[in-house]
C-alpha cells in the first residue's frame, strides 16, 4: 500500500542513492566509517508496519469484555478456557493474545513484552494512505509533510563528542569535525536507518541518508556497485556524490560478509517475506554495521471479508507476524539488549462485525514492544472500554495514547534523540503522557 515514487525522488532517495544533507562528501566519507563513542554498541529501534490496518481487537483480545462478543458474530475469539481448542491465551484476566500469537506469549511471560491500548492517531481518517502517511511522518493531518519521524530522530541523535551538538545543528555542527581531529561517531551514517524494501518508506525519508534494501544477496552480488555508479554517473555532481558515498555503503556490507549469515542454532525464520526481512534486519544488528533504526513493513491486514477468527485470513497473517518476531528474537540471543521491536498499524478496525464476515476501517488500535528495557508482561494505556456510548464516533475503539506520545518515549530513551520539538513538529511531548514503556 506504498505509493510509488517519483522518478525524480528515486533519484534523491530510493534505489541505492541516498539524501543528501547539503554536507561535501569528504565530511560523509569519515563518518561512513566512524563508530560509536568508545566502541560501544549501538541501540536499535525495528519498527514492524502492519499495513492495511490489523484488527487489534483480534490480535489483543479483550475476553472480559462482554460487548466484544455481543457484537461479534463469527470473528470473536473464544475467551480462555482449558481444554478449548483457538481461545485466546490469557494475558492477566482481562485481554488474552490471539492463539496465533503463540511465539510470543513467552516474552510476555518473561517480562519482555509489554502492549500498549487504545493507540493511535488523532486524526480521523479512515484513508489508508492518509493515516500511513501521517503516522510515518508523525503529523496528523499535515498531508505536505514530505519527511518521516524515524528521520527527524536520526538527525536528533546527540554526538557525545560536541557538547550535545545533533545532525540536525547543520553547519555548526559539521565545524566541529572539519579538523578532522574529532570522529563524527557515525550520525552521518546511512547504514543507521535501514529499510527492508524496495522503497524507501516515508518514516525514513528526510535530510539524513538511510538506505532500501530490497534483498541483501541481491544487493551485494557481484556487479551491484559498479552498474550503481554507472547509472548515477551523469546525474550532477550532488546525486553523484551521494551514490558514490552509497557504493561506500555496501562495500561497507560486503566486508561484513552478512551473505555467510546462519541463524543460531535452532532458530527457523517463518519461508515467508516477513521472515526473511526480519532475518535480514538480524544479519545487519550482528554483522555491527552500526544500524541504529529498521523499518520492515508486513501487508494483507485490510480484512473488510472472510476475516476468520482463530483460525482463517487474520490468524494466517499474525501466524506469520508471530513467527517472525519470535525467530528474530532467539536468533539475538544477548543482543535484544540493545534492541527494541514496536509493531504499529495506521488504525485499527471496527468493533462490529459486517456483513461479509469482516471488520471495516476503524481508530484506535493496540501496539506491541519487546527488547531491551521494555518493562514488559503489562498492558500500558488507559483502557476506554467497548460500552456503545464509550466508542469513537460510536463504532470504533476510542484512543486515549496518542502515537506520538510512543514513538517519543522511544526516541528519546532508546535513540537517545534530542529536540522533541524538531521530531515531532507541533506536538509537544509530555513526560506525564508516556505510556512508560521503558525505565523502572
Amino acid at each position: 500500500m506504498m505509493r510509488s515514487i517519483p522518478r525524480r525522488m528515486f533519484l534523491k532517495q530510493g534505489g541505492l542513492a541516498l539524501l543528501s544533507m547539503g554536507l561535501p562528501p569528504a565530511f560523509m566519507s569519515r563518518s561512513l566509517l566512524a563508530e560509536t563513542a568508545g566502541g560501544a554498541r549501538r541501540k536499535t529501534l525495528v519498527c514492524v508496519f502492519q499495513r492495511g490496518a490489523v484488527d487489534g481487537l483480534s490480535m489483543v483480545v479483550p475476553f472480559g469484555e462482554g460487548a466484544y462478543y455481543d457484537v461479534r458474530r463469527s470473528i470473536a475469539i473464544p475467551a480462555p478456557s482449558a481444554g478449548l481448542a483457538g481461545a485466546a491465551l490469557d494475558l492477566d484476566g482481562f485481554f488474552g493474545l490471539h492463539p496465533a500469537l503463540e511465539p510470543v506469549l513467552p516474552l510476555w511471560r518473561e517480562g519482555e513484552l509489554a502492549i500498549v491500548q487504545a493507540c493511535g492517531s488523532p486524526h480521523p481518517t479512515r484513508s489508508h494512505f492518509e493515516a500511513q502517511d501521517y503516522m510515518e511522518s508523525a503529523a496528523p493531518g499535515d498531508s505536505a509533510r514530505r519527511d518521516g519521524w524515524l528521520n527527524r530522530a536520526l538527525t536528533e541523535t546527540v554526538c557525545e563528542e560536541c557538547a550535545g551538538r545533533t545532525l540536525a545543528d547543520g553547519a555548526a555542527h559539521a565545524a566541529d569535525h572539519a579538523t578532522g581531529q574529532v570522529a563524527l561517531a557515525g550520525v552521518a551514517d546511512p547504514l543507521r536507518g535501514v529499510a527492508i524494501g524496495a522503497e524507501l518508506p516515508l518514516a525514513l525519508r528526510g535530510d539524513h541518508p538511510a538506505l532500501p534494501i530490497a534483498d541483501l544477496e541481491r544487493m551485494l552480488e557481484s556487479g551491484a556497485t559498479s552498474a550503481l555508479t554507472a547509472l548515477y554517473r551523469d546525474a550532477g555532481d550532488l546525486i553523484a556524490g551521494a551514490a558514490d558515498e552509497s557504493v561506500s555503503a555496501v562495500e561497507r556490507l560486503r566486508r561484513a560478509d552478512p551473505l555467510q549469515y546462519r541463524p543460531r542454532a535452532g532458530v527457523e525464520y517463518p519461508r515467508v517475506r516477513f521472515g526473511r526481512a526480519m532475518m535480514q534486519v538480524a544479519q545487519l544488528v550482528k554483522a555491527d554495521v552500526g544500524l541504529e533504526v529498521a523499518f520492515v513493513d508486513i501487508d494483507g491486514w485490510d480484512t473488510h471479508r472472510g476475516q476468520g477468527g482463530s483460525r482463517g485470513r487474520l490468524a494466517g497473517l499474525i501466524g506469520d507476524m508471530a513467527g517472525g518476531l519470535r525467530a528474530f528474537h532467539d536468533d539475538l540471543g544477548d543482543r535484544m539488549e540493545d534492541v527494541i521491536v514496536l509493531t504499529m498499524s495506521e488504525f485499527g478496525r471496527t468493533v462490529d462485525e459486517n456483513g461479509t464476515g469482516g471488520t471495516d476501517h476503524g481508530h484506535g488500535n493496540c501496539m506491541m514492544a519487546f527488547g531491551g528495557g521494555v518493562r514488559g508482561g503489562r498492558i500500558v494505556g488507559r483502557w476506554p472500554g467497548l460500552d456503545r456510548d464509550a466508542l469513537y464516533e460510536g463504532r470504533d475503539l476510542a484512543i486515549t495514547t496518542d502515537f506520538r506520545d510512543v514513538f517519543g518515549e522511544l526516541a528519546a530513551t532508546h535513540l537517545g534523540a534530542a529536540r522533541s520539538d524538531r521530531i515531532f513538529p507541533g506536538y509537544a511531548l509530555d513526560p506525564s503522557r508516556r505510556p512508560g514503556l521503558l525505565g523502572a
